[in-house]
């Protein structure tokens, strides 16, 4: 696919193409200095005569035509950039211009890419430190459509901030702007598609679909993004299939697959493919016979016409699909006329070549006011052109050779490349919108370069154009262009939604109806059901069940792993199917309303409980404030110093976990619960250990092995001891996770008139593992903490953090007792007031004791306070 790029020239230079139209004196100049070459434009237009004197011909290739998508997409280029320079409200004095690559493989695309990227004036791509002031040929580019080429060309560009407009890449993965910054595009993302087709589903009550998807990064990452919506709804996947790549319709995996879809008996099938893969799958359905069936079909091949040709495909059902939002037809009519007036000129042109007129000054076609050629590249493009045109005639009588087209109608077999190339036919629609998006996107650079020229006055400024300059206005464009809205969001990705379309065979030939229309901002699907026509002999929408659902007095028995099929056994004898909360005591002659139990936040326990909670975070926020202020002290110093800030931080966050514990259980409270506790609380005994080690180390052990302490500096273990205790934490919470996924339920057997929410299933294992290592590390900290209980008694906290830690085993050992026996308000009521408690006792055991110094006995605070201290522990370990 041909992409191209607006590049700075500088003024006065004159265009020598069609690609660049003469420049006005009076604009400056947007223009490669080698824009699209007369010589390489004279061979593209030999082709065209050549494949147009084919389709006109009767005798060669009949009831065959050749159109290319590709080509179509330039010529949509250069007449947006032709209405461009032509304008006099968007960039006057300034003219855009060009360089049109064929990218029609990897190393094609790669070498187009770097050519883009080559400094200006240079032969070379520059690579620097920064490229703020990189100046490449090109300063945007529009392309490609392929999404295996565009991941490449993102990449590559991203790098060097270069803005990449593509008009069909729709893969999710390029909106990822750590990995592609500069990628935006005019074609909705494949998110976007995904939220329709599940929307889709959703509206006609289709719980049982089989998924398939193109062997390629488009079909994969479609199914896989569809797969995951559908998995968290109520629609089962009875099936998930990959359509194999370059198959016809007697490969024996094809047959295999759509066996497999008429076996798990599904009437709707969405098939997430590009055309050119879907085409034989859908060969061997209508030769397999497969009918009423419903086709959800993704964009790229629901209009596609190598589809809806495939003979007998009218009987498959009802064919829904996606298509990009319609475009306005007046911008069509406007491309057909220069279109037509461009190939005017070409035959102008071909019958003055074949009357061997002279061509001198105007070797480029539709090119008024050209710039005189030399003769010999006019002899040079007319030999050379007409090696393109018997190049083409060799493929064409190729063609009618191999389909047998003497008999004066071609077969419509399969032709392969080993047989000859392949020309296939581009629909007309696709073609359109297509063409509706390059055109979008040559506007879209030409509004961001309007903003960035400040060109809002009348006259756009001269100033150089740097890619990231122009890379952000263009994120910032917000135009309306033939009644289409042009913005980009956050992501780069257009905000423009589907249009709904089924296909209707009512009439004598194919043709499609536009039913309903999925928008953005917010997702919204619309169906407007009265222009359905159904494939059903009663015209009403197919269901697609794996069961049907259950009569009343029948109970579901699950009968495989998909909750969609299930049997329906009725109910044992005085028994019934309780559809509510209810119960009924013993004796009574009615129901009752069950009470719902959780802890909720106007509960006065909750209000008992909350008001300790806040105080405690709000004492936590004025000692980091008196730490901070009084950092330089010796008290603060000998706490930690700036280990400080993290002990109070880790023990405000452990306090914040509490707050998950009130209200109805969420997915997200029942989740945060234990690990934000746990892992917080991991990282404050890991502090104190470390801190206790510390002094412990200077005053005791340095005498013995005084390269101890010091190793333990170099190697930084401080760091490296929290970060591991922290560590081994959160791989245990993530095990317990992973083991008993923490999610709300409602337990009907606690009380037989009560449900109670709550978090489960039941996470016994995981608590106690959780508290199993809080316990060992308390038991360290007491350790540590006990043996420098002879140091200084500006370091000593042995006897404030041995309550502190007693309280907090003996809270454990309370909560690990009463977690089998509690239930509903007053388990949740244990749990908070379980880790209230020696969250208070260690903030006050450990932080107050040093702002109480600080604030009420600021004499004991100073550095001679420590060293007499210090130094009466040293004279008493000399008596000794």
């Amino acid at each position: 696919m041909a992409w191209a790029g607006p590049r700075a020239r500088s003024e006065g230079k004159h265009c020598r193409s069609t690609g660049c139209p003469r420049m006005d004196p009076r604009r400056d100049g947007f223009c490669p200095s080698t824009t699209f070459k007369s010589h390489g434009y004279c061979m593209s237009q030999a082709m065209r005569f050549a494949v147009g004197e084919i389709n006109n011909s009767s005798g060669l290739l009949p009831s065959t035509t050749f159109k290319s998508h590709g080509y179509c997409m330039s010529q949509a280029m250069r007449f947006a950039v032709g209405e461009i320079n032509n304008s006099s409200g968007l960039l006057p004095n300034v003219t855009l211009g060009y360089d049109i690559h064929d990218t029609c493989s990897e190393p094609a695309n790669l070498h187009a890419t770097l050519r883009a990227l080559v400094e200006k004036g240079g032969q070379q791509v520059q690579v620097l430190p920064t490229f703020r002031r990189y100046q490449p040929q090109a300063v945007a580019v529009i392309g490609p459509d392929s999404t295996r080429l565009a991941l490449t060309t993102a990449a590559i560009l991203g790098v060097f901030l270069v803005p990449e407009i593509s008009y069909e890449a729709t893969l999710e993965t390029l909106s990822l702007k750590r990995f592609y910054p500069s990628f935006l595009r005019t074609i909705p993302s494949d998110r976007q598609q995904v939220k329709a087709i599940f929307l889709l589903l959703q509206q006609f009550g289709w719980t049982w679909v089989a998924l398939l998807g193109s062997d390629n990064t488009y079909g994969r990452d479609g199914l896989d993004a569809l797969y995951k919506l559908l998995a968290a709804s109520d629609v089962c996947v009875a099936y998930q299939g990959i359509i194999p790549p370059n198959k016809d319709a007697s490969s024996p995996e094809l047959h295999n697959l759509v066996r497999i879809l008429r076996d798990v008996r599904v009437n709707v099938t969405v098939v997430f493919s590009t055309r050119q893969i879907a085409r034989p799958f859908f060969e061997v359905v209508v030769q397999k016979n497969v009918t009423g069936m419903v086709w959800v079909g993704s964009e790229d091949w629901s209009l596609a016409q190598t589809i809806w040709e495939v003979p007998g495909i009218q009987s498959i059902g009802s064919v829904l699909g996606m298509a990009v939002q319609e475009i306005e037809f007046s911008m069509l009519e406007r491309f057909k006329s220069w279109k037509a007036a461009e190939d005017s000129a070409m035959a102008e042109y071909t019958g003055r070549m074949e009357g061997g007129e002279d061509t001198e000054g105007c070797t480029q076609l539709g090119c008024t006011n050209c710039h005189s050629l030399t003769t010999a590249p006019d002899m040079y493009d007319a030999q050379a052109s007409f090696n393109v045109y018997s190049a083409v005639y060799a493929v064409a009588h190729g063609l009618h050779d191999l389909l047998g087209c003497a008999s004066g109608a071609c077969s419509k077999g399969t032709v392969y490349p080993w047989q000859g190339h392949s020309l296939t036919t581009a629909p007309d629609m696709y073609d359109a919108q297509a063409s509706f998006n390059v055109y979008s996107a040559v506007y879209a650079v030409a509004h961001g370069l309007h903003d960035l020229l400040g060109c809002t006055s009348g006259v756009c400024s001269k100033g150089t154009v740097y890619p990231w300059q122009l890379l952000q206005k263009i994120k910032q464009v917000n135009f309306t262009l033939s009644k289409s809205h042009i913005s980009f969001d956050a992501n780069g990705d257009i905000r423009k939604g589907y249009n709904i379309i089924m296909w209707n065979w009512s009439g004598p030939s194919w043709a499609f109806n536009v039913v309903g229309a999925f928008s953005v901002n917010p997702d919204r699907l619309s169906i407007d059901q009265d222009k359905i026509l159904w494939h059903t002999e009663d015209g009403q929408a197919p269901t697609s069940l794996c069961s049907q659902a259950c009569q009343p007095g029948e109970k579901r028995l699950q009968r495989s792993r998909h909750r969609c099929c299930f049997s329906c056994v009725a109910c044992p004898a005085g028994t019934f199917l309780n559809r509510s909360d209810e119960w009924a005591p013993a004796g009574s002659e009615a129901c009752f309303n069950r009470t719902v139990e959780f802890l909720s936040w106007s509960d006065p326990i909750s209000w008992a409980l909350l008001t300790p909670t806040i105080l405690l975070l709000l004492l936590m926020a004025g000692l980091a404030i008196l730490f901070a202020l009084n950092a330089s002290t010796p008290v603060v110093k000998s706490a930690g110093g700036k280990m400080c800030f993290l002990m109070l931080g880790s023990l405000a966050c452990a306090c914040s976990s509490l707050f998950c514990h009130f209200g109805e259980p969420t997915r997200h409270t029942c989740l945060l619960r234990l690990p934000l506790l746990a892992i917080s609380f991991t990282v404050f005994l890991s502090c104190v250990a470390t801190r206790s080690f510390q002094i412990i180390c200077i005053f005791k052990l340095n005498a013995r092995w005084p390269a101890l302490y010091e190793a333990w500096q170099r190697r930084k273990g401080p760091v490296l001891f929290i970060a591991t205790s922290t560590a081994a934490q959160a791989v245990l919470c993530l095990a317990a996770e992973a083991a008993s996924p923490s999610v709300p339920r409602r337990n009907y057997g606690a009380w037989p008139e009560r449900v109670v929410l709550e978090c489960g299933p039941s996470t016994a294992g995981s608590r106690t593992a959780a508290s199993a290592y809080t316990v060992l590390l308390s038991a360290g900290c007491f350790a540590l903490s006990y043996a420098g209980k002879d140091l200084p008694a500006s370091y000593n906290e042995a006897k404030s953090l041995t309550c502190s830690l007693l309280l907090q085993l003996a809270c454990s050992a309370a909560i690990l007792c009463t977690q089998g026996v509690l239930r509903g308000r007053a388990a949740a009521a244990v749990r908070v007031l379980g880790a209230l408690c020696p969250l208070g006792a260690l903030l006050g055991g450990y932080f107050l004791p040093k702002a109480f110094v600080i604030l009420l006995r600021p004499h004991l605070n100073t550095p001679e306070h420590f060293q007499m201290a210090i130094q009466r522990y040293t004279r008493r370990l000399a008596d000794a």
